[in-house]
């Protein structure tokens, strides 16, 4: 082939060492190659034909991860790697299924790819993954979520926010913008928060606990070591603080909350947070709870 059939050997493998070994037909014609070339490449084995339209640079691989670029490349500009694909290079999902599940703005047939037709996939719902362009996580998630049954989708979503990879914002917009997809039925009771108490409905239904459940009565709003407390019970040297996500959920707030419970632990009082859900959810656990600490304080 000469210097010229180096040099273009040469720009091929610069292209397929971004894509996982792979280059597309369009991508080989654009490097200089003709139609001849190519078919001369793929005989004597310098590409592998490995869908209509992309080749396999040296060697097929066979790890999946590259096997899904290039269902990807096979599906044409626009498209990205989906639903249970996606789930599987967001690593939520294992182990790999086939075929590859591909999002594409056109109908392509491809074997070992299930192609999912969508006009247009939005900026919000695409990223790059491991070299990989596939559905944002929350987009991901919309789209598996008719497929699985509640515990799995629970999983699915408690993994997603544990990786850092989706908050409960993202999930909130694409059920917003997305109202009609079967996932977004599916989604709802993860994105709607519960309706939280008031600062003064949790303290009295403190009080109320308390009475229900045999425990002596606490003092509330009290001062101790210069901070004011939820509630206290003096005589066991006990601070009760009523933990809430919308009272103590910033930054600012956690770092209080633990200076005041460094200060009070100096006058010898002990400090035990209890949450709305606690006490409403399992009360009599809680209240147990409670009481064997406050019996061995005194």
């Amino acid at each position: 082939m000469g210097e010229e059939g180096g040099a273009l050997d040469a720009a091929i493998a610069a292209v397929a060492v971004r894509q996982y070994g792979y280059v597309t037909r369009q991508q080989l014609l654009g490097i200089g190659l003709g139609p001849a070339a190519i078919a001369y490449r793929q005989r004597v084995g310098r590409l592998h034909r490995v869908y209509a339209g992309v080749y396999a640079v040296g060697a097929v691989p066979t790890v999946p991860v590259a096997r899904a670029a290039a269902a990807v490349l096979a599906c044409g500009a626009g498209a990205a790697l989906s639903h249970v694909s996606a789930l599987c290079l967001w690593g939520w999902h294992k182990p790999w299924d086939v075929p590859f599940e591909v999002t594409a703005p056109s109908n392509h047939v491809r074997p070992g790819i299930r192609v999912h037709r969508c006009a247009a996939l939005g900026r919000r719902d695409v990223r790059t993954h491991l070299g990989v362009r596939v559905t944002s996580p929350a987009r991901t998630v919309l789209d598996v979520a008719p497929r699985l049954n509640d515990p799995a989708l629970r999983r699915v979503v408690r993994e997603a926010r544990l990786s850092r990879y989706m908050g409960t914002s993202e999930l909130a917009d694409v059920v917003a913008r997305f109202p009609r997809h079967p996932g977004a039925a599916r989604l709802k009771p993860f994105v709607e928060a519960p309706k939280r108490p008031t600062r003064s409905e949790f303290e009295d239904g403190f009080l109320a606990f308390c009475d229900d459940h045999g425990l002596p009565r606490p003092r509330t709003n009290v001062r101790i070591a210069g901070h004011l407390v939820d509630a206290v019970f003096d005589a066991e040297r006990v601070i009760v603080e009523l933990d809430g996500y919308n009272f103590h959920g910033d930054r600012d707030s956690f770092e209080t909350d633990r200076d005041r419970d460094a200060d009070t632990l100096v006058t010898g009082h002990a400090t035990v947070r209890i949450t709305w859900e606690r006490m409403t959810k399992r009360p009599r656990r809680e209240a147990k709870r409670l009481l064997a600490i406050l019996e061995n304080r005194r």
